[in-house]
């Protein structure tokens, strides 16, 4: 077994379980080793640390199978994280068709992504250890009943800092149609796996679009009348949709995208909503912000949900007074009693600063505004909290007084 020897003072992450390590934290590598193998990571004294999966292309050099030296790390082993990771899911499916299954460091499948859409799972292998079990991985998925088949979206920039190539392909069994059609909380989407952002939808955004429909039946309710609301960055239409079921009188969405907005209208169509509620508008979201706050526009929600604007910690700054132009324009637009949700998908942003940003772009607006909620992913994006890394998505329900 090769041995990956950490520098002195180096071992302290992993003492706490912290599932990654990276190539300045390394000493030395004992023996030789390829991409994908299982290595043993050691103090500089020698002592056990943890198994891990070597990526020698990668600054994150190692990232962890498991901190028990007994464990073997096989197909078998594999096998069982799988099997236990889809059994954790299970009761999601009562609501919906379309659940993480597999969700990387959280799942101990560090690097490894499964999303189930109906009948298919999509998978992305993003580090080089999970790309070694490909075949096991995807036998023990094809294996598990109901799966017509597998497709794979490894076409994330992680492949490229792994030194693996991108694969859009079908994995195992049948290919998946044209757009697989998912069912959540009562409303019908369409999946497009193989060109669709991440794995073709936005299923970690899942509570956050139960809420959205939540606060357009009580805003109903309350007022006898459906809202007018605003949907920004609005892809194919997934928070749209769940205020139109929630009974909102008129939604406007946004996406610079004429292709996901062209499948949102087609969503619309499959759940008959009603087409003079819904207008889908292609165009930029900042430019369309301006405009729409110097026409004097109101509404009584406003969702903003923009791409990651921080690939990594070096971007953090231009991403600060992106968040910050779309909310300061955001809020303006809230009618007084109104909400607006905002979001980050950005890792390299923490909790704490997109906060910051957002009272920032409060106090700018010269706004009042209570933070009603802080918004996160779904159960199904488990936070493992050894990793705090994993918290990419964050986000508020801000109610304006």
């Amino acid at each position: 077994m090769t041995d990956l020897i950490l520098k002195k003072g180096k071992e302290r992450s992993l003492l706490r379980r912290h599932p990654w390590v990276y190539d300045t934290a390394v000493q030395k590598l004992t023996g030789k080793a390829v991409s994908g193998d299982t290595v043993r990571v050691c103090s500089y004294d020698g002592r056990f640390l943890a198994w891990a999966a070597y990526s020698k292309d990668s600054t994150l050099r190692a990232r962890c199978w498991s901190f028990d030296e007994s464990e073997q790390i096989d197909a078998l082993w594999i096998e069982k994280k799988i099997k236990k990771a889809l059994i954790a899911r299970q009761s999601l499916f009562a609501r919906t068709s379309a659940v993480r299954v597999i969700f990387g460091e959280a799942d101990q499948l560090p690097g490894l992504v499964v999303d189930r859409y109906g009948d298919w799972f999509v998978t992305q292998f993003q580090a080089a250890g999970v790309e070694a079990f490909r075949d096991v991985i995807a036998d023990v998925l094809m294996s598990v009943p109901g799966i017509k088949g597998i497709f794979d979206r490894s076409d994330a920039a992680t492949r490229h800092r792994e030194g693996l190539a991108e694969r859009v392909e079908l994995l195992r069994g049948q290919e998946p149609p044209q757009e697989i059609e998912v069912v959540e909380d009562g409303v019908r989407y369409g999946v497009d796996v193989r060109k669709g952002h991440k794995t073709g939808f936005y299923i970690d955004q899942r509570e956050n679009r139960f809420l959205a429909q939540r606060l357009a039946r009580e805003f109903k309710a309350r007022t006898g009348r459906g809202m007018r609301a605003l949907n920004c960055f609005c892809y194919t239409g997934g928070f749209s949709l769940a205020l139109l079921a929630g009974g909102a009188d008129e939604v406007i969405s946004v996406d610079s995208s004429a292709e996901a907005l062209a499948m949102a209208a087609r969503n619309a169509a499959r759940n008959g909503f009603d087409d003079s509620k819904a207008k889908w508008v292609q165009a930029d979201v900042f430019e369309y912000l301006r405009k729409a706050r110097e026409a004097g526009e109101t509404f009584d929600l406003v969702i903003l949900d923009p791409p990651k604007f921080a690939s990594s910690h070096r971007h953090i700054d231009r991403a600060a007074r992106a968040y910050k132009d779309i909310n300061l324009n955001g809020l303006r637009l809230v009618t007084p009693g109104g909400d607006l949700l905002t979001f980050s998908c950005s890792g390299a942003m923490d909790v704490d600063l997109f906060q910051k940003v957002i009272a920032g772009a409060v106090i700018d607006s010269k706004r009042e505004a209570w933070m009603i909620a802080r918004l996160g992913a779904g159960a199904d994006h488990p936070l493992m909290m050894t990793c705090p890394e994993g918290e990419y998505l964050k986000g508020l329900q801000l109610t304006l007084r």
